[in-house]
């Protein structure tokens, strides 16, 4: 089927995000665990605002300008911002920002720990500062324990903050390394008298696995919304439950194994996340995008690929997150009909 839609495009099918949304918070609450999405995979406050209405206790963001795109498109009252926040502007946004929801951040060093009681010092209530714990995947984090205590001390100590507990990117397959981490971190902690409220924890991947790291007080998760590429690879879901696609045109058909379409870098992510080729042709399993310029994509087949220009393509991106941030708008479209476009709220926030 042909759709009349300008290409390159990205659509959402709003049946599907919101039968995401539905069974994993069926499954959290079936487990006792509270949810708090991730918004960076949609960027789009009608999909969070949904995400509240089936249960969800607050979103998560990133950054300071996401977060301050979503109170403005939506009804947000309670959001966490996983990222350590550094300098005077950013902390005064912030300060504002705390002023308008219930607000919490991250930190995993002294420096930000620093600038953030500096900017809170005589605020009103006191800033909740979880400490990010490096539970494996090696990306932020103290790295051990006594670190964690270290730093949770710092921030109970600190004018305009409070200690509000533990915060992780857990490596995907490893809980059992994460809870024997997070737990000997919760002792030593209450050990001085402080209380870990917050255990979050979360990733897409482990997503129906959430319940095996039973520490965790709240599970963060983003891409569950859209679904992609790389968590079909992983057994997560099924192409049925991908959300969004890129619908692109075929160009060019040069030879009988090689078609070009008008979706390249700017739209299809050049992210590879482990996986050969740049998307999953929907309908087309023989088919490859093994190439990608800005405004090409190159497609080749070890058969006849049976394209023809103008035909329309429908792609499962290798990562959906990136890909809502590479247009103003998206298409939202419930099955063949097509509802109107969506302006991408928190698109390009990166502050």
């Amino acid at each position: 089927m042909t759709l009349p839609i300008d290409t390159p495009a990205v659509l959402v099918d709003l049946n599907i995000a919101e039968a995401n949304v539905r069974a994993f918070q069926d499954y959290c609450d079936s487990h006792g665990l509270q949810l708090r999405p991730h918004i960076k995979t949609h960027k789009l406050p009608r999909l969070a605002e949904y995400q509240i209405e089936q249960g969800a206790i607050g979103i998560t963001c990133q950054k300071i300008t996401e977060a301050e795109a979503m109170i403005a498109g939506g009804d947000m009252r309670d959001i966490l911002i996983t990222y350590n926040i550094l300098g005077q502007d950013k902390v005064a946004r912030l300060r504002a920002l705390s002023e308008q929801v219930r607000l919490s951040v991250v930190a995993d060093n002294a420096a930000v720990v620093e600038g953030l009681s500096a900017g809170f010092a005589d605020a009103k209530n006191p800033l909740p500062v979880l400490v990010e714990c490096n539970t494996g995947a090696d990306r932020c984090g103290v790295e051990t324990p006594a670190e964690a205590l270290e730093l949770a001390s710092a921030i109970n100590a600190a004018p305009g903050l409070r200690f509000a507990g533990l915060m992780t990117y857990p490596p995907t397959g490893g809980a059992t390394q994460v809870t024997t981490w997070l737990a000997e971190a919760k002792d030593l902690i209450e050990a001085t008298d402080l209380t870990v409220e917050v255990i979050s924890s979360g990733g897409s991947p482990d997503m129906w696995r959430a319940h095996h790291m039973p520490l965790a007080t709240e599970y963060r998760i983003g891409t569950y919304i859209y679904n992609d590429r790389s968590l079909v690879t992983r057994g997560t879901c099924d192409w049925d439950d991908c959300a969004l696609t890129v619908l692109a045109t075929v160009v060019s058909t040069p030879s009988k194994t090689r078609a070009i379409i008008d979706a390249g870098s700017k739209v299809l992510t050049s992210d590879l996340l482990g996986l050969e080729g740049f998307g999953h042709v929907l309908g087309h399993p023989d088919l490859k995008i093994d190439q990608l310029s800005e405004e090409h994509g190159r497609i080749t087949s070890d058969q006849p690929t049976g394209l023809r220009v103008g035909d329309q393509l429908r792609i499962v991106p290798n990562h959906a997150c990136v890909v809502s941030n590479m247009l103003d708008h998206v298409t939202l479209i419930r099955g063949d009909a097509i509802i109107g476009t969506e302006p991408v709220a928190a698109r390009g926030q990166v502050w």
